[in-house]
């Protein structure tokens, strides 16, 4: 295999047959030791993290499945941290699509005046680009088509299967007494041209809290995957 992108998180290689493996990593986003889901830098390395990772994201993509949510997910290999999936093109250099239930994070930092934390939102959905330089700036959905990054047909369906997605997510962490933050996702199109969830579900993209606490990457995995 040959690598073709290194991630903060995760390295891309290139297979033979055309399709791609996803090596997930033991580094976590987040500042000055702690995580953070919405920090663009890298803070911190916990043992395990990147199996942790793709165990969970294994998880809710085979849920997606039998839910015929359409995702780049082929197989993955536990032992070697490595998930197989199809070949997906970004918009632009890539599109990050937040769905809000609560107001954490970047939503306080911005809409502070307005919201007290840990506020009830109604599956707010927005998009960001990804622009480590500019601290991932939101757009619209205007700015969107006038740069040509998405159509607004295209920007349509990625909302829908977001709603769709995290209520999936959201649902299934309720079942263990988990309550969804926030959860971040990323959006790309297969060969056929058809919108198609890219990237993970894991720990490392959402926030979730369990009796009032933050449950971190790790612990989520543990609490929603039964081991084998």
């Amino acid at each position: 295999m040959k690598r073709i992108y290194t991630g903060k998180t995760k390295d891309v290689y290139a297979c033979e047959d055309g399709n791609y493996i996803l090596k997930f990593k033991d580094d976590m986003t987040g500042e000055d030791g702690v995580f953070d889901p919405g920090s663009n830098t890298v803070g911190l390395q916990i043992e395990g993290a990147g199996k942790a990772g793709l165990r969970l994201t294994t998880y809710f993509f085979e849920l997606l499945k039998k839910n015929n949510i359409p995702t780049h997910y082929l197989s993955a290999n536990m032992d070697e941290a490595k998930m197989k999936v199809v070949p997906a093109t970004s918009f632009g250099d890539g599109l990050e699509v937040i769905c809000r239930y609560r107001a954490v994070g970047s939503f306080m930092r911005r809409y502070g005046k307005y919201a007290s934390e840990g506020q009830t939102l109604d599956g707010f959905v927005e998009v960001t680009i990804k622009d480590d330089e500019r601290g991932d700036p939101p757009i619209s959905k205007e700015a969107l088509e006038m740069l040509h990054i998405i159509t607004p047909s295209e920007y349509d369906q990625m909302v829908v299967l977001t709603k769709e997605i995290s209520a999936i997510v959201k649902a299934e962490l309720a079942r263990k007494d988990i309550t969804l933050y926030d959860i971040k996702l990323e959006f790309g199109k297969n060969q056929a041209g058809d919108i198609i969830l890219i990237d993970e579900i894991s720990g490392g993209n959402m926030r979730a809290f369990k009796g009032g606490q933050a449950v971190s990457p790790l612990e989520l995995t543990e609490l929603i995957v039964e081991k084998v």
